[in-house]
């Protein structure tokens, strides 16, 4: 598969990145292969990169299960040939572990599953993770993330330690750590060594993002593409027609960047997961940017692009970029229960919070997202 990295073809809010890629192999899926410096070939319509030095040989597009509720969807993208799904012990309240491992089924020793824990200690991501196996009736991890670390304060050594644990016993090939903040991530991501990272990336996504990525992917770290079609979330925010060309356009986006090992884009149906599995045989084009610079022009009042620059800037110390992001969850996802469950995770002092008793907000976007309406839009859903 031919990678257009020509600056040409960049967005004004993409990134500009040196051409590294990813070594082709010829291994099969299951044997480790060299670190990953150029393109893997394309055979008909799937193309596959190698996952940093685990040397898992991934799809291009992967599968990412968190809103998917007909199992028959994923067992469809195994047959396809699509071969990493990506799940979380927290998905669907618990169950959506247990419907990926039905939908997979004997399947399961043809692909590479990666699921996330989110408890805050050592034993308590290990409790999960046993559960994660039982659920996904598997014996193994293929990679085993922490999940929604955006400090590195968060990647806190008894959790690393944990996930080693888990690897010496056989339970989990890679370990990593999922993320929406990945530039102030890279040193703790290196210093512990994490083999795996899944990080939002997408057209809308800060220029910052190119060094971050560039740097963990020579030190030859696994990244997967999350968060891939930058879906806005709020009253009034624009949603684009899926079978139109925005969706298509949005995940050639995040692939041209060789960096990018896999995608995790979210799919509900037959329709979206043919769509999404043609991409792999397509090129990004000028047509193609067109489309994604007129849909950052209508999302910027909706969308945030999680640059970290309105961090600190509420004098009630809300996290304004995260309760724009639930708010994403429910209204661009269609997943109100999951936007629910992280705004409930907030401090009390936070949830208690009322936008709408200030006289006004302080809080300056520089991309243009109305702060102060998103966040009474979080306030009105799920507080």
């Amino acid at each position: 598969m031919k990678i257009d990295t020509s600056r040409r073809n960049f967005l004004a809010a993409g990134l500009a990145l040196p051409a590294a890629g990813l070594a082709s192999t010829t291994s099969s899926p299951a044997r480790p292969a060299p670190a990953p410096q150029q393109a893997a070939p394309t055979t008909g319509k799937i193309a596959y990169r190698v996952l940093g030095k685990t040397g898992l040989k991934v799809t291009t597009v992967g599968y990412g299960c968190m809103i998917t509720s007909d199992a028959t969807v994923i067992t469809r993208a195994a047959d396809m040939g699509i071969n990493y799904f990506d799940t979380c012990r927290s998905y669907q309240g618990g169950q959506n572990e247990r419907m990926v491992g039905a939908a997979l089924g004997a399947k399961r020793k043809d692909v590479f599953l990666s699921s996330k824990c989110d408890q805050r200690t050592g034993a308590g991501i290990l409790a999960e993770l046993d559960t994660s196996l039982k659920e996904l009736n598997t014996d193994h991890l293929d990679v085993w993330l922490l999940h929604m670390k955006d400090n590195p304060s968060q990647i806190a050594d008894d959790l690393v330690e944990a996930q080693l644990k888990a690897k010496q016993q056989g339970k989990v090939r890679f370990i990593g750590m999922s993320t929406h903040n990945l530039p102030v991530m890279v040193d703790r991501i290196l210093e512990t060594k994490l083999e795996v990272v899944q990080a939002q990336y997408n057209f809308a996504s800060a220029a910052g993002w190119g060094p971050a990525l560039q740097k963990l992917n020579q030190a030859g770290v696994g990244l997967v593409g999350m968060k891939v079609m930058a879906k806005a979330g709020g009253r009034g925010a624009p949603a684009p027609a899926r079978p139109a060309a925005f969706a298509p356009a949005a995940l050639k986006w995040v692939i041209k960047n060789p960096a990018i090992a896999t995608t995790v884009p979210s799919m509900t149906d037959i329709d979206q997961l043919e769509q999404n599995f043609s991409v792999m045989a397509q090129q990004f084009t000028d047509a193609d940017q067109k489309i994604l610079t007129a849909r950052l022009e209508k999302i910027s009042p909706y969308f945030c692009r999680m640059c970290g620059q309105c961090d600190g800037q509420c004098p009630k110390g809300l996290p304004v970029g995260d309760m724009v992001r639930f708010v994403m969850y429910a209204d661009g996802y269609g997943q109100f229960p999951l936007g629910r469950e992280h705004f409930l995770r907030m401090a009390a002092e936070h949830q208690a919070v009322r936008c709408g008793e200030c006289a006004t907000c302080v809080v300056q976007c520089p991309h243009g997202v109305t702060v102060a309406e998103r966040m009474m839009r979080a306030q009105e859903l799920f507080a």
